[in-house]
């Protein structure tokens, strides 16, 4: 039975999935940049999302963080949510992608790929299983096999990886310890 809430093929998708890359801005934040008068950077991670993503650890699958800018916020909030790996300051993500593949030795099939506007178009176009937030661009939307009901950076991440984990039947086991 598929999990609540995903149409059969996508649930299908979902069971294959073994690696999972999300953009940055616009997916794992709300997309806002805001500059302190000195200079620095502030960003909105959600704590929903981070959750997710160490469930996603526990249940032994790979997952990396790939962004055309760079940040120091964004690495140590990645360390935070235990991400596999994260690459920074890439805009053209396809070899970030083709990299990934061939170190966790995944084919198309087992990727996710959670992403919002136009630089993620030839990873999702690859990808088992291609995921737009609800407030990505048009063409992201149109392009993905799923788009989610919440926004990027307001647990748009939470949700795709609860949709797989129940589809691979690893959601009991990764969140037992809060029954």
């Amino acid at each position: 039975m598929p999990p609540l809430g995903l149409p059969p093929e996508v649930a299908q998708r979902a069971s294959r999935i073994q690696g999972l890359l999300v953009d940055a801005d616009g997916v794992l934040t709300d997309g806002r940049i805001v500059y302190a008068e000195y200079g620095d950077e502030l960003k909105f991670f959600d704590v929903q999302d981070g959750a997710g993503l160490v469930f996603w650890q526990r249940a032994g699958l790979k997952s990396a963080v790939v962004s055309a800018r760079k940040s120091r916020l964004l690495a140590r909030r990645a360390k935070e949510m235990r991400v596999d790996t994260v690459i920074q300051g890439t805009l053209l993500k396809l070899p970030a992608y083709e990299t990934l593949l061939k170190r966790w030795r995944l084919t198309d099939e087992q990727m996710c790929v959670v992403g919002d506007d136009l630089m993620e178009l030839p990873l999702l176009r690859r990808a088992g299983l291609a995921v737009a937030v609800a407030n990505g661009v048009e063409e992201v939307r149109l392009t993905a096999h799923y788009v989610t009901k919440h926004p990027g950076g307001r647990g748009a991440v939470r949700e795709v990886v609860e949709h797989i984990l129940k589809a691979k039947g690893l959601w009991e086991q990764v969140t037992a310890a809060y029954r």
